[in-house]
């Protein structure tokens, strides 16, 4: 297939305007915090649909249809018990502790609660993975076009990151978020018909059911056995893995996440940020699994085990042209809500987090604005040498679930200890972590040698969690009773014990605060779904 007029059309306008919010907010950017924070300015429901933006990424759409086309309905527990009860837990009360302390970064926490050496690996392991994740965003674009267009890998990286990192580059975090809030309504304008398309070329939904193995068409049913179905492990193993090490891991520490929490007005606005941003989520496996199972009833011949292919051939064959415009400009906005939000990530923890902190101090707002900027194009180049390690994994999200529970799901026991212990020492977590990652890298060696056996790669990413997550908790209780916690005074704002008191415009009467109601709502739906389609 190839674009049409039509298509092109619809192309340039949306660059056009993307382009255009960033020369429109770049005047506006006097300062660093400007630039990297959006100064705390904006309403819940822009940071609350740029959230969940953010989360939207070529990786998530082209990597969680593949997933989806190799595992089934149980690719639904990276939407609902991976996702949810985290994104619940950060707005009730991470957030809190984040806001209230002013901090402009998560890793700055760390170095609030902790001390410098639990500051410095979180911020470096935070700007390897985003280097890492941007690059899995490109590769999904660039394979995207390569089928579809006939454009050459390098050539469709190049060109799509220059677009991203002008806008960001203009006109900073506020730039990336307004364009998120787009970003998320192209993707569902894109992708819907293409689900539409689909079920009824296959019979519907229980005429695509027909034509595929039972277990794929269940949520919960055969994790009783972890041989019984495509993931290869038992129900208690997803669960601990994914709402308690993984998902908490990510939702609640990644700063590609937190950080538009952080960007808005108030405390009450930050707290409503992720439960805003759970409603779209709990409802997008119908745009990204239902085309995987799709894809696995109608294309596995085509696709020839390479699961990263079902995007493509299914818009090949769905979208008529004309269509095509819109679907690639689906795909170009997921691309680059997920890569501005990696950059923004990125430049603010270099700018603020290594750069001012430990490199060069003391100088004015301005060079540290200029400072943000340049991480902003540094950090879209090392993105691109990054897309090349993609290609050897047949399913984007294999890779991404892996990168992930490496260099974040370690840090996570260490966020919630020190967040709701106060006995937790500096020391425990710096040797925590590094007894986290040690952990999972350990078991990974292990699983590559043949030393020990999963049936699949989600499998031991799955154990993989609660390896190094064990080793973390172990470690840092461990060495907490032999080294010397912080006073009272130092932990004032940083421990539930010591908590501030919320600020005079969050305060809210009566005990059902809008975070609680909506948190109330976000998990009546949570539990229909999951009853549902068990």
């Amino acid at each position: 297939m190839k674009l049409q007029f039509i298509d092109f059309a619809v192309l340039a306008g949306y660059l056009v305007f993307v382009l255009g919010i960033g020369f429109w907010l770049k005047d506006r950017m006097k300062t660093s915090d400007d630039f990297l924070t959006a100064s705390h300015s904006l309403p819940a429901w822009i940071t609350g649909l740029a959230f969940m933006a953010a989360n939207m990424g070529s990786l998530e759409v082209v990597g969680m249809v593949a997933m989806s086309a190799k595992y089934g309905m149980m690719t639904n527990h990276w939407y609902w018990i991976g996702a949810i009860p985290p994104m619940l837990f950060l707005g009730l009360f991470m957030v809190r502790f984040y806001y209230s302390n002013h901090i402009r970064s998560v890793p700055e926490y760390l170095k609030l609660r902790y001390d410098h050496r639990s500051h410095m690996l979180n911020s470096l392991s935070f700007l390897v993975v985003t280097i890492l994740m941007s690059g899995i965003n490109m590769y999904a674009l660039a394979l995207f076009c390569q089928q579809l267009l006939g454009w050459p890998f390098t050539f469709s990286v190049v060109v799509c990151a220059g677009v991203v990192v002008a806008y960001t580059y203009l006109g900073g975090l506020k730039s990336s978020i307004y364009n998120e809030v787009l970003q998320f309504c192209l993707i569902i304008a894109g992708f819907a018909p293409l689900v539409i398309a689909g079920l009824t070329h296959v019979g519907g939904w229980h005429g695509l059911t027909a034509k595929l193995p039972e277990s794929f068409a269940h949520t919960w049913t055969g994790l009783g056995a972890g041989a019984d179905n495509p993931l290869g492990v038992k129900w208690y193993v997803a669960v601990v893995a994914l709402m308690f090490i993984n998902g908490p891991s990510y939702w609640c520490t990644d700063f590609l996440l937190v950080q538009r929490a952080l960007a808005a007005k108030n405390l009450t606005a930050a707290r409503c940020t992720p439960m805003i941003a759970a409603f779209p989520k709990m409802l997008f496996p119908a745009l990204v699994v239902l085309p995987g199972m799709i894809a696995a009833a109608t294309l596995s011949g085509e696709m020839n085990g390479n699961y990263n292919m079902a995007l493509p051939l299914l818009m090949e064959r769905y979208y008529p042209s004309g269509m095509l415009g819109l679907g690639f400009t689906a795909l170009l906005a997921s691309f680059m809500s997920g890569m501005a939000g990696n950059v923004t990530a990125f430049n603010t923890v270099w700018t603020y987090d290594i750069y001012q902190t430990y490199l060069v101090k003391d100088r004015p707002d301005h060079h540290y604005l200029n400072v943000g900027r340049m991480a902003t194009v540094v950090g879209t180049g090392l993105s691109i040498a990054a897309a090349y390690l993609v290609l050897s994994f047949d399913n984007l999200m294999d890779y991404m679930q892996l990168i992930g529970t490496i260099f974040i799901s370690p840090f996570f026991v260490v966020f919630f200890l020190g967040m709701f212990s106060k006995r937790i020492t500096a020391t425990a977590g710096f040797c925590g972590m590094l007894a986290g990652i040690f952990g999972c890298f350990s078991q990974y060696g292990l699983w590559r040698a043949g030393v020990i056996h999963y049936p699949t790669p989600m499998a031991a990413t799955l154990y993989l969690a609660i390896w190094g997550s064990i080793a973390g908790l172990i470690t840092s209780l461990t060495v907490s009773f032999f080294t010397k916690p912080k006073t009272a005074e130092e932990l004032k704002g940083l421990v539930m014990d010591y908590a501030l008191p919320a600020p005079e415009e969050a305060v809210q009467a009566g005990r059902f605060s809008p975070p609680v109601v909506l948190a109330i709502i976000v998990g009546i739906l949570f539990l229909a779904l999951n009853i549902i389609f068990r």
